[in-house]
């Protein structure tokens, strides 16, 4: 049933909030929350697990220079605190929130698409060609 469906990338579902199998049923059901299943084709959404990927991506690329900047208008320009309530505020607040739910949505296509799953140890690899070289010796 998995090869009925066509590969869809992840960045044009993701972006959207969309199903990553079929393109059609929304993954989210709030803002960031995800949803159980599609509603469109039923997949179980239980394999999506962002963690923290989305919130360090938009930590490092949009609120640090959201911060900088209204760093760089307390340093340059001394305003009074409220002007900041107007301007350094909104400006991080924005620039947190917008994408941070783009890339949750992307990340979260992305593990479907290429099929991600949490790694696993093999505890076995080291015992099996360790065994076979005893065989061989006797």
């Amino acid at each position: 049933m998995a090869d009925d469906w066509p590969q869809l990338p992840p960045v044009k579902t993701g972006l959207k909030g969309l199903c990553p199998r079929c393109g059609r049923g929304h993954l989210f059901d709030g803002y960031l929350s995800v949803k159980k299943e599609c509603e469109v084709c039923g997949l179980d959404f239980s394999f999506a697990d962002p963690a923290d990927g989305p919130a360090f991506f938009v930590l490092c690329f949009t609120s640090i220079p959201a911060v900088a900047v209204a760093c760089y208008i307390e340093v340059s320009f001394s305003p009074v605190w409220w002007v900041h309530l107007f301007t350094s505020l909104p400006l991080v607040l924005l620039s947190c929130l917008v994408p941070l739910r783009l890339l949750k949505g992307w990340l979260i296509n992305s593990q479907y698409f290429y099929k991600a799953e949490e790694g696993k140890i093999d505890r076995e690899f080291g015992k099996t060609s360790s065994s076979s070289l005893e065989t061989d010796r006797n």
